[in-house]
Formats: structure tokens, C-alpha cells, sequence
């Protein structure tokens, strides 16, 4: 029998007994009145990839993918590019479904239900976007404990991002939520433990108007599962997926879980991926065309950040490495540190491309964990341990592969690409040991730093492992308060990735002089900064 005429009887049946067995299968068509149904008229789709995370299949001619049944399974659709998908009802992306026969074990915050694994259509519509420049946002650990917490992310990250692309988005239709961008990601960390906040965070998320795609982080699992297997089946039952792909005119997304759950030991989470994931990629990725920017996202940094300390399993990292290696244009996101940084990867660390492998490990939504002294708006400033405003990131993909990235301070009163601190007065004439300091939230490794004072010489500033001068005055003033300043202080400071040093001079006139600053960024060329201090006269 023909699959469309076992879809038609299906939805025909009215009994559940009378029900045929379990379907993996079904259809792909372009759904062209929107309407989620596949109509007489509307055309099937031949070549559209669908997997269940480990085979890929592509519909025949007729529209129609046939997988096994296979319990615990989750199908899902490749989503081609020129296509976009339907919103379920919590304003995700509609392009997977559940095979979930037999029950699965009994959870805290409910796993996946058993379900019948009746037939799976799949529609999609043509993308009204025009191919060639790609805006993607992406969002590390938003990461709220509490609904309180979940609140300060709606007004405090997505209602940050609605106001700063107001005037680019324009005017949006009455009842529509203005686009800030074209697709959005979350990399890990959705919540903090408690994933019964899902609800809560999809509906602010979906404020943002665009499909937004979801990476699994350690704080996502389900702490009460026997077994990396089955510690992502709440985090699934949301969201999907742990591992798919997603493709666009300008780039393929390759989503990643990368946290393998290690229950009973210590720690109990470790970076790495598992066997299905290899078998999903290695039936991938051969597919993909070279040339096209291909950006893999995950949770846990690829690389150590303390070296001699493995956070990500080095045979794993090898095996990706080697699967990612034909393709010249490789981008990897992760997050997890609530500190920001870009590592570059070469063959030390197992890559062997030509060029070294760029990974932007960003910072987070929620700085350090909804922490610090309440700004004006009632929202906790959380600056991260290594100085870097709370955020989001910006990329930007072009269809040639070249891409762009931004990290955009979500409150006004960071403000800015360079943090700078300097004194506000020193003694005229005492010894020059004191200095600016700038931090360059966005540097590359290579980056060069400049400073001068009351428009004179360029001067090189020096690259230094130090914490943030303006952290530490903050962690300074917890210290000494008499209360709290904030229902959590601001974290203790560590030595920044990003930051640079510059002496001042002593020897002028007494009285203001003015300190800029400047770097060339990658991305968006002359950055600058500018502060000033005081010379004062003092007799001993």
C-alpha cells in the first residue's frame, strides 16, 4: 500500500484499536494554503532529508520517508534551504516528532510520554527571505533558577533585543512580534535545573518572531536518570531533537549535545559525543556541499580551558576533528563558561584543516547567573567573572561563506565594545606605575591594542592575565557593605582572556588628560573607548 492511502485511512480510523502498527514514516509536501494538512492539489517533495538522529533518508518521488520504529527515537526533518517551517504551539519550530512505543523511565519533570507512533507528515513553505545575508542571534545559558529569573530574561535579554532592532526591524503588522533576525540560537543552559521553566522561557523566546533553535547544556538533564540514554528526554520532550541539523542559503547548523551524563561519578558531566552522533555525522555531513560555511553549535567548549584538565573527552574531539576536516569553512559556538573567549584550534589540539578552526566560546544571557546589584529596571547587572557585560551574540552569514560576530552588552549602562578603567587622579610627578586597562570583550588572540593621552603617539598596550580593575572595585563594595546589595553579590574575579594594560603618564601638566583607547576589530574595524584622569599638585 502506498504510504499517502495508509495516511488517509489512518486519519479516517475512528477507534484507536482499529489503528494499523506503529508508522515511522510519511509525508513532506509544500504546504502552500499554510494550513499544516497535505490538500489533493499541494505538491509532494522528492530528496528532503528526514532522520531519526542516527540513519538519514531522503522522500522518493512521491514525497514519502520510511524509517524503522525504533522505541526512544526521536524523527526528525532536515530542513532544507529555501524552506521555512509552521510554529507548534509553544512557538518552536514544527520539524520533528517522537517514537516513543514503550515507556520510558519515570522522571522528575516527566521525560518523554508514550505515545502511538502514528504516521508523521511533515510540511513546509517557501521562505520569504531573500537569500545572501543571514542574521542569526545567539543566546549562551539564559540559565534562570526561579520564574523571577525567567522574568529578568524575557525583559532583560529578549525585550533588550526587540528595542536595540526596533527601527531595523520596522514597523511590524498589528498583532505581529518585530524580527530581530532570521533564526536564533540557545546554546545549553536553557534553565537552571529546574525544567519546569520551559514553558516560561519558550513564550518569551517566541516574542522574537523568528525559529529559534535549542542546544541541551549540563543544567538541562534530568538528574534523576539512571543513564546518559535517558538524563535529555524532559529537555526532548520540549525541544526535540539533542542532535540535528538545519540548513540555510548562507550556512549549515549542526546542533550538537555535547554533554555526556556520568551519574554516581565526579564530576558528573564530561564534554564528548556519542556513537549515534558519530553514525548521524558521518552519514551527513558527506552531503553538504564544501564551499558552504558550516557552523556546529554545542554546549561545553571543545577545547580545555585549564590546561592538563580534560572537560571534553580529546579521542572525541580527534574523531569530530577528522569529520569536520574536508570542509574550509568551519565555525564552532559553544558557551558554558559565563566568561567569553575565541580559541583557535590547530594541530596541537588535533585540528589538521590548513587554516586554524575558530571557535567562539561566548558569554552568557544571564552574565554570572542573575548576580550583582540590581540595575534601574530591577534586573541584577551580572557581569561575568571576567569582566564581559551580559549579552548576546550577533552573526551574521553571507552566502560567499565570510560571517560576522558581534557581542552585544544587554543593558545601556555597559554600553560599548571596551570596558575601561582608569585611576582618577594620580600625584604629578610620582612614579609611573599605574595604568589604564581595557577590555576588549570581543579580541581575538592576535588582537593589537593601542593607547595615547591628549592626542599624542600610538603606544602598544600590553596583553595581560589579570582580572577586571572594574570587577574587583565591585567585588571591593560587596565587601564592605554593611548588607546586601543584591540577593547574590557579583562573582570574584578572574584573570580575563581579553584584557590589556597601559601606563600612565605622570609628567604632564597638572590637571584632565585624555586616555583613548583602540583596536582593530575582525569584524567591524576601528574600535575605540576613551576615559580621562587628574594630575594633582602635592607637597610631602
Amino acid at each position: 500500500m502506498r504510504l499517502a492511502f495508509l495516511i488517509v485511512a489512518v486519519l479516517s480510523a475512528a477507534p484507536a484499536a482499529a489503528l494499523p502498527p506503529p508508522c515511522n514514516g510519511g509525508l513532506v509536501f509544500h504546504d502552500v494554503d499554510g494550513n499544516g494538512r497535505h490538500g489533493g492539489d499541494e505538491p509532494l517533495l522528492p530528496g528532503i532529508a528526514v532522520s531519526d538522529g542516527t540513519r538519514i533518508v531522503r522522500t522518493n518521488a512521491r514525497g514519502e520517508y520510511f524509517l524503522p520504529v525504533e522505541s526512544g527515537r526521536t524523527t526528525f526533518l532536515i530542513k532544507p534551504a529555501g524552506w521555512s517551517l509552521a510554529r507548534r504551539e509553544d512557538g518552536l519550530p514544527d520539524f520533528w516528532r517522537h517514537v516513543q512505543s514503550e515507556p520510558g523511565p519515570v522522571l522528575k519533570y516527566g521525560g518523554i510520554a508514550s505515545e502511538f507512533p502514528g504516521c508523521r507528515s511533515f510540511a513546509l513553505r517557501k521562505d520569504t527571505r531573500q537569500a545572501g545575508q543571514l542574521r542569526t542571534l545567539v543566546f549562551g545559558d539564559p540559565q534562570p533558577r526561579t520564574a523571577t529569573e525567567a522574568g529578568y530574561y524575557e525583559r532583560g535579554i529578549v525585550e533588550a533585543v526587540m528595542a536595540r532592532h526596533a527601527a531595523a526591524a520596522g514597523a511590524a503588522p498589528a498583532g505581529e512580534p518585530a524580527r530581530a533576525g532570521d533564526l536564533g540560537l540557545t546554546l545549553g543552559d536553557v534553565v537552571h535545573d529546574d525544567l519546569s521553566l520551559y514553558p516560561q522561557m519558550n513564550r518569551a523566546t517566541s516574542r522574537l518572531g523568528m525559529p529559534w533553535l535549542h542546544v541541551a547544556g549540563n543544567h538541562d538533564l534530568d538528574f534523576d536518570a539512571a543513564r546518559d540514554e535517558d538524563s535529555l528526554l524532559s529537555f526532548r520532550s520540549t525541544y526535540g531533537p539533542d542532535t540535528f541539523a538545519w540548513e540555510e542559503h548562507e550556512a549549515t547548523f549542526v546542533l550538537l549535545d555535547n554533554v555526556v551524563y556520568r551519574p554516581g561519578q565526579t564530576p558528573d558531566y564530561i564534554g564528548g559525543l556519542r556513537e549515534d552522533q558519530f553514525a548521524f555525522l558521518a552519514a551527513y555531513l558527506p552531503t553538504l556541499p564544501r564551499e558552504r560555511r558550516l557552523v556546529v553549535a554545542a554546549h561545553i567548549p571543545f577545547f580545555d580551558p585549564t590546561p592538563g584538565r580534560e572537560t571534553f573527552r580529546a579521542a572525541d574531539r580527534e574523531r569530530l576533528f577528522a569529520l569536520l576536516a574536508p570542509f574550509p569553512n568551519v565555525l564552532l559556538l559553544t558557551a558554558h563558561g559565563h566568561v567569553q573567549r575565541h580559541y583557535l584550534h590547530d594541530a596541537a589540539g588535533g585540528w589538521r584543516g590548513p587554516q586554524p578552526l575558530h571557535e567562539y566560546n561566548l558569554g552568557a544571557a544571564c552574565g554570572a547567573f542573575w548576580s550583582g546589584v540590581p540595575e534601574a529596571s530591577g534586573i541584577p547587572v551580572g557581569t561575568m567573572a571576567d569582566g564581559t557585560p551580559r549579552g548576546w551574540a550577533e552573526l551574521s552569514l553571507e552566502a560567499d561563506a565570510r560571517y560576522s560576530l558581534r557581542w552585544q552588552a544587554a543593558s545601556g549602562a555597559e554600553a560599548g565594545d571596551i570596558g575601561l578603567h582608569a585611576p582618577k587622579v594620580l600625584r604629578r610627578g610620582a612614579y609611573p606605575a599605574f595604568g589604564v586597562y581595557a577590555n576588549v570583550y570581543m579580541a581575538l588572540p592576535d588582537a593589537v591594542v593601542e593607547y595615547r593621552v591628549d592626542g599624542g603617539q600610538w603606544r602598544p598596550m600590553q596583553r595581560v592575565a589579570r582580572a577586571d580593575p572594574r570587577l574587583l572595585a565591585e567585588n571591593v563594595r560587596d565587601d564592605l557593605a554593611e548588607g546586601l546589595r543584591g540577593f547574590d553579590r557579583s562573582p570574584e574575579a578572574v584573570a580575563s582572556t581579553h584584557l590589556w594594560r597601559g601606563t600612565l603618564p605622570t609628567d604632564l601638566a597638572a590637571g584632565e588628560h585624555r586616555i583613548e583607547v583602540r583596536t582593530q576589530d575582525a569584524w567591524r574595524g576601528l574600535l575605540s573607548a576613551s576615559a580621562t584622569y587628574r594630575l594633582a599638585e602635592a607637597a610631602p
